[in-house]
């Protein structure tokens, strides 16, 4: 039976390319091959990998879509947002590298934008500020889905011989290194996350609001 081509299935295979081999390997060919129809055919319904990218930008940030709003509590739905767009970074990872590092003309970044912006506003702050409290918002929810990553794969090396490598600390040197080890070692990165993201809220809501 001949596949029938539509854009979304064009994306969800860009997607699925990437996240198995990386930003290098995605082209309108490497999809076609993905697809196993010829890259011509491609064309009728995704004109150039411009319009590709933007595709997996918005295939990226649907679930954002979903997040409550208009709730009157802009803590919550500010939480609720940067739970959503870490879910994203986890699930689509290599997809969520594009997205943020090369330049894509998506509606997809501009409705992501706005529904942050149209928060900070109801939290009274504008301008430069609010911006760059999206910015902290973002890096964070990127940032610490990296950091859970790297921290877990480092306690797993030093769980596998723990003993010896605790041993080998000095408790003179490092007696706070020493005091915590089955707090370091009891890795949660949900409960590490809620810490941090409880955190990042308090500081932006002790920021001086507009006048």
């Amino acid at each position: 039976m001949r596949l029938v081509l539509t854009r979304e299935r064009i994306v969800h295979a860009a997607v699925e390319l990437l996240e198995r081999h990386g930003a290098e390997a995605l082209s309108m060919r490497a999809v076609a091959a993905e697809l196993g129809v010829a890259v011509m055919s491609l064309y009728n319904h995704v004109p150039n990998k411009a319009a590709l990218m933007e595709g997996v930008a918005e295939y990226v940030v649907a679930g954002l879509d979903v997040v409550p709003s208009g709730t009157g509590d802009w803590r919550e739905e500010g939480r609720a947002l940067v739970r959503a767009f870490r879910a994203a970074a986890h699930e689509y990872p290599q997809a969520m590298r594009v997205v943020l590092t090369h330049s894509i003309d998506s509606t997809a970044a501009s409705r992501l934008a706005e529904r942050a912006l149209a928060l900070a506003a109801e939290a009274g702050f504008e301008g430069a500020t609010a911006v760059r409290i999206v910015h902290a918002l973002m890096a964070y929810a990127v940032g610490s889905q990296l950091q859970a990553l790297w921290l877990g794969q480092l306690i797993d090396r030093v769980s596998e011989g723990s003993a010896p490598a605790l041993a080998r600390v000095d408790p003179a040197q490092f007696p706070h290194v020493v005091a915590s080890a089955p707090a370091l070692l009891a890795h949660d990165p949900e409960a590490d996350f809620e810490f941090g993201l409880d955190l990042l809220v308090a500081a932006i809501d002790a920021l001086p609001r507009r006048a």
